[in-house]
C-alpha cells in the first residue's frame, strides 16, 4: 500500500492507495497517528479511499482507532470517495454508521468543521 499526505485549507488528507490489509495496517496507523498528532494538529482528518481497493479486519480496526483518537483530540475524522467493495465492508461492519462517509473528497472539504466527527 501506498500513502500520501496532503494539507488542504488547515485539513490533513490522508490517501492510501492499494490494499489495507494485515501486512500494511502498522504503518496505515502510524500515518494517521502522526496526522493526528502534528505539532499543528489539523482541524479534520480526512482519509481519501479513492484508490483504496481492499480493507480487513485489521484495517478497519486502524480505522476504528483512528476515529476515537481523533475524538479525544477534539479533530474531526472523516472518509470519502470509497470504492463499492470497500464501501460494502464498511456498510456491512457498521462503520459507515459510525464515521462519516462523503461521495468524494469535495463534499468532504465542504463538511469539514473543527470538532469531534
Amino acid at each position: 500500500m501506498n500513502l500520501r499526505t496532503e494539507t488542504v485549507a488547515g485539513h490533513t488528507l490522508v490517501i492510501p492507495a492499494g490494499r489495507l490489509d494485515f501486512n500494511s495496517a502498522a504503518e496505515f496507523q502510524t500515518q494517521l497517528e502522526q496526522a493526528v498528532a502534528g505539532t499543528r494538529a489539523p482541524a479534520v482528518v480526512i482519509v481519501d479511499c479513492a484508490a483504496l481497493e481492499y480493507v480487513s479486519s485489521a484495517g478497519l480496526r486502524v480505522f476504528l482507532l483512528a476515529a476515537r483518537a481523533t475524538q479525544r483530540a477534539g479533530i474531526g475524522f472523516l472518509l470519502c470517495a470509497l470504492q463499492p467493495a470497500v464501501r460494502e465492508v464498511f456498510d456491512l461492519s457498521g462503520f459507515s454508521r459510525v464515521i462519516p462517509v462523503h461521495p468524494d473528497r469535495a463534499t468532504a472539504l465542504a463538511h469539514a468543521a473543527p470538532g469531534p466527527a
